[in-house]
C-alpha cells in the first residue's frame, strides 16, 4: 500500500470539497464558469473528491483527465487560476490544521501551475478567434 502524500482522510477531503463549492456558487468571477457546466453539484463534487483522494491518498477511484476537461470547458482562462487557488487556500486554512492545509495547498497550486501552462500553450497553438 502506498503511503499518503499527507496524513489526511476521505472525510476531511470530502469537507473541503464542499465547502469550497459552496463558497464557488457565491463566487463573482468563478461562480457562473462553474454553473455553465455543472447541472448536478453532488455528483461533481463527488468527482473532485475522488480526484483529490486519488492525487492524495492514491487511492486510484479518479478516472478522469482535468487537462482535457478545462481545455474542452471554452471558459476557463489562464488568469481564473488565481482566483481560484486563493479561494481554495482559503477553505483549506477555514477546515483544516495548518499542516494538513500546507501540504494540501503546495499539491494545488503545483496542480494549478500546470493546469494554468496547459491552457496558455494550448490557446498558443490554435488559430485566433475573429468573432
Amino acid at each position: 500500500m502506498i503511503e499518503p502524500r499527507f496524513p489526511i482522510t476521505a472525510a476531511q477531503i470530502d469537507a473541503v470539497v464542499a465547502d469550497f463549492y459552496t463558497r464557488i456558487r457565491l463566487h463573482p468571477q468563478l461562480g457562473p464558469v462553474f454553473a455553465a457546466h455543472v447541472t448536478d453539484w453532488p455528483a461533481h463534487e463527488a468527482k473532485i473528491a475522488r480526484f483529490w483522494r486519488n492525487a492524495i491518498l492514491f487511492e486510484r477511484s479518479y478516472d478522469g483527465n482535468p487537462m482535457a476537461v478545462h481545455h474542452q470547458a471554452g471558459n476557463v482562462r489562464p488568469g481564473m487560476f488565481e482566483p481560484w487557488l486563493a479561494l481554495f487556500d482559503t477553505v483549506l486554512a477555514d477546515t483544516l490544521p495548518p499542516p494538513l492545509a500546507e501540504g494540501w495547498s503546495m499539491l494545488a497550486h503545483r496542480i494549478g501551475r500546470s493546469l494554468r501552462a496547459g491552457l496558455l500553450f494550448s490557446a498558443a497553438n490554435e488559430p485566433p478567434n475573429l468573432r
